[in-house]
């Protein structure tokens, strides 16, 4: 039986009530809720937030608040102190779609699937089901979701369609199955509550706007990091702690991710760029903000101090090696390890260091999926490449690799990926962990390939300019002064 204590979103003037105050739990509320006939919140500011109350310290509320300013659907926001003249990017709506007038309904009747969603749970706090009109129809959505679930480990996995089974949850589900499944709820006494708001938040925090890099994204990357850790190998040396560490750097390893790259931010003296002095500046603030999210929801709040601040620490060091510039670095490492037979995983700085692999394996193992998943995740990638391109264009900044759509195409770019980043870090890993899943996707990995540049009528031409701008990526400099804490391996 599952609880959840997380009400729908309440308008500014709805009062609390009083039965709900006498549970812990949250409360989220905005003043622009299209759910209560409000106009739709694209086209005006709005408030929205949160508070969190508990029934044993009847004096003590939480307030959570967060301001989203909209002026337009290309979304700029009011000059940052130091940054460039065309930073000022709300990247909440960078890669937003002007929609049709009759796409609004849609839009209408997925937010109210949302709402009975939030309601399914609560079942018993409610009332009887009959008095829930549409509950017929979201146990049918959760009994296909659970049958996906059921085979979770299976690399043919469609994320997709069980994120449309979950009604866009499909982090939340996955990860919080996952957590249960591995009994790390029950063995680091884990607050359920506190962690499913903990996961709703991660969500909620990934920009669905982003045709790639989104909460969906998140969930296929917490999927392929379950498998490797699967792999016998690693099953049998990883510990509790290990798992839990892998399972949560794979769920925000994005987090809060703006839809651009890095050299996008140093060039426009973005100011995530200035605070990580255009090191890892991405890295950085996906592991800053789990960490943000981490200690706001109290989830290890019970474990020692020391105990909660190293979980801190090794989760940064797993999202920062997900750096696409540190690439070759933890290549020729991994690469070293293999050629000496020297690693063991007995030894928990060993293990830490495997554990980074498979995140950066699980990150970008989209071109090691069957045909018809790889196939609309190197589109998602590729309009994601191209939006920023058209950006910087539009601004007169120098376009970034990769981000030309006039002189690269989806096929150019993936053969390139493939070719250059892909195959030489799963080659590694199949040396490593030789399985009967590192040949299977080995052996998509060729077949993708082989499909792609089957529409690539130039493919030499266009695979030795991917080559150089995929260098250029790879190879980036960065600095090894690294914030405090990113260094343990």
């Amino acid at each position: 039986m599952e609880l959840c204590y997380q009400l729908p979103v309440l308008p500014l003037d709805r009062p609390v009530p009083k039965h709900v105050l006498s549970r812990r739990g949250a409360i989220s509320f905005s003043s622009s809720s299209s759910l209560f006939g409000a106009p739709d919140p694209r086209q005006l500011s709005q408030r929205r937030g949160a508070i969190s109350y508990d029934s044993s310290d009847q004096t003590a509320l939480y307030i959570r608040m967060l301001d989203v300013r909209v002026r337009s659907q290309v979304g700029f926001e009011p000059e940052r102190r130091g940054s460039h003249p065309y930073l000022g990017i709300d990247f909440r709506t960078l890669h937003s779609r002007a929609e049709s007038a009759g796409s609004i309904p849609v839009r209408r009747i997925r937010r109210l699937f949302s709402f009975q969603r939030h309601l399914l749970p609560s079942r018993l706090l409610r009332g009887p089901p009959h008095l829930n009109p549409l509950h017929i129809l979201d146990e049918d959505y959760c009994g296909q979701a659970k049958c996906m679930l059921e085979k979770v480990g299976s690399w043919n996995f469609n994320i997709f369609l069980f994120d449309r089974l979950t009604n866009g949850n499909s982090l939340v589900y996955l990860t919080f199955n996952l957590l249960n499944q591995y009994g790390l709820i029950e063995l680091f006494q884990l607050d359920m509550v506190k962690v499913r708001r903990f996961l709703v938040l991660v969500q909620e925090d990934y920009h669905n706007q982003n045709p790639y890099h989104n909460a969906v994204h998140a969930a296929d990357v917490t999927q392929a990091m379950h498998c490797y850790l699967r792999e016998p190998k690693l099953a049998q040396s990883l510990t509790s702690c290990d798992i839990l560490l892998g399972l949560l750097a794979a769920a925000t390893h994005d987090l809060d991710h703006p839809g651009v790259n890095q050299p996008f931010l140093i060039k426009t003296n973005h100011y995530l760029a200035a605070l990580y002095r255009n090191t890892s500046v991405l890295e950085n603030h996906h592991w800053r903000s789990a960490v943000g999210l981490l200690r706001e929801t109290e989830v290890f709040s019970h474990l020692p101090t020391e105990d909660s601040l190293s979980i801190e620490r090794q989760l940064g060091s797993l999202i920062l090696a997900t750096d696409i510039s540190r690439q070759n670095e933890y290549l020729s490492r991994f690469r070293t390890h293999l050629d000496e037979d020297d690693l063991c995983l007995g030894n928990a700085s060993h293990r830490h260091f495997i554990l980074q692999m498979a995140l950066k394996c699980a990150d970008i193992c989209n071109p090691c999926r069957p045909w018809e998943l790889s196939k609309q995740w190197s589109e998602k990638v590729t309009d994601e490449f191209f939006h920023q391109g058209d950006i910087e264009k539009k601004h007169k900044l120098e376009v970034s690799p990769l981000c030309d759509r006039e002189a690269n195409t989806i096929s150019s770019v993936q053969i390139g990926f493939m070719t250059y980043v892909v195959e030489p870090l799963f080659a590694e890993w199949a040396r490593f962990s030789d399985t009967r899943l590192s040949q299977t996707m080995l052996g998509h990995l060729g077949l993708n390939k082989a499909s792609w540049s089957a529409m690539e009528p130039e493919a030499s031409g266009s695979s030795e300019e991917g080559e150089s701008e995929l260098t250029r990526v790879t190879e980036e400099p960065s600095s090894r002064a690294l914030s405090q804490g990113s260094q343990k391996s």
